[in-house]
């Protein structure tokens, strides 16, 4: 499901008004592999991304994502990055911004496919072979990927924790990888 079903009924109460939302992006390995999908709406490769349903853990929203959209059952492994998006307009009009949790998932069973209409692939991709993607997945990749034990995060702008040698912030966009109009 493109839009859960909690969002569309504050939608009905707000219209377009802008929305504060939790969402999750998963990165997801399989050895050296990482788990991709090509959006349906924009045509880009991003890890799986979603919204966390009221009183859902953003661990378990990112296990349930990849499972909906990709069909691979993956277990949350650690936070690796917390940032926040701009405002995302979508087509329709409709704002929102994001608190995003990124998240290291280690793949335990299934092969990828486009599981729920939100996406038109899945594979999983060597991790020094990635499809191009936007500088921001880029830093959420490079954040899961990271052998480091605490999670990246920005503040004003900043990136802060972790391993910030060369590595692009993340959270300066949305949590879906659209770009916002």
């Amino acid at each position: 499901m493109a839009t859960p079903d909690f969002v569309l009924s504050l939608r009905e109460a707000v219209g377009t008004a802008p929305l504060w939302l939790s969402g999750v992006t998963a990165v997801v390995t399989k050895g050296d592999d990482v788990l991709m999908v090509r959006r349906s709406d924009t045509g880009a490769w991003t890890p799986v991304t979603g919204i966390v349903d009221p009183g859902e853990h953003p661990a378990d929203a990112a296990a349930r994502e990849v499972l909906e959209e990709a069909d691979v059952t993956a277990e949350p492994v650690r936070l690796a990055a917390v940032g926040v998006t701009g405002v995302v307009t979508y087509p329709n009009g409709d704002q929102a911004s994001y608190l995003d949790h990124t998240f290291a998932l280690r793949w335990v069973s299934g092969e990828p496919a486009p599981a729920d209409g939100e996406n038109t692939e899945a594979r999983w991709f060597p991790r020094d072979a990635l499809p191009p993607i936007s500088d921001e997945m880029r830093g959420r990749i490079d954040a899961g990927l990271a052998d480091e034990p605490g999670a990246r995060f920005t503040a004003a702008g900043e990136l802060r924790g972790g391993d910030r040698r060369g590595d692009a912030a993340v959270g300066d966009g949305p949590a879906d990888g659209t770009t916002a109009s």
